[in-house]
């Protein structure tokens, strides 16, 4: 390998929903395969308010998704993955984070919806936002159907 060369690596977003489980499983099955590091991203931003504005300066955010990233990862692929996994936590829109993300990586990969406010929808935005802006190929993996 060329001192200079990137290793190859698989982004994967996560945020608890049960389609991107589906999704942190399939990136871990599929980063296996290839022989790819695993970079589990979880983006969090402040919630949006209108009128009076919360105070959070009690409240840790990065430190809460990342346990909520740590308990998913634990919870989905185990204590002891087979697959190396870089976690990540950032602060923003998943749209943005992901499709920053995106740059340089073979592969992204998302959930067909999250938590967003229309259950019914197919697509959800951000899995469409990044299929539409991602600067790499981009999977997009349903919830198991029962």
């Amino acid at each position: 390998m060329v001192e200079d060369e990137i290793a190859p690596f698989i982004v994967v977003g996560v945020d608890g929903a049960a389609s991107s489980r589906e999704a942190l499983r399939w990136a871990a099955r599929q980063a296996r395969l290839t022989k790819a590091e695993l970079h589990a991203i979880r983006a969090w931003d402040f919630p949006v308010t209108y009128g009076w504005t919360p105070d959070y300066s009690d409240v840790d955010l990065a430190a809460q998704a990342h346990q909520d990233l740590a308990m998913t990862i634990t919870q989905v692929l185990g204590d002891l993955p087979d697959v190396p996994i870089v976690v990540r936590v950032e602060q923003g829109p998943a749209t943005a984070v992901l499709v920053e993300a995106s740059r340089g990586a073979d592969l992204l990969v998302v959930g067909s919806r999250g938590h967003g406010a229309f259950d019914g929808m197919l697509l959800g935005s951000v899995s469409q936002h990044c299929a539409q802006h991602a600067v790499c190929p981009v999977v997009i993996v349903p919830p198991q159907q029962d």
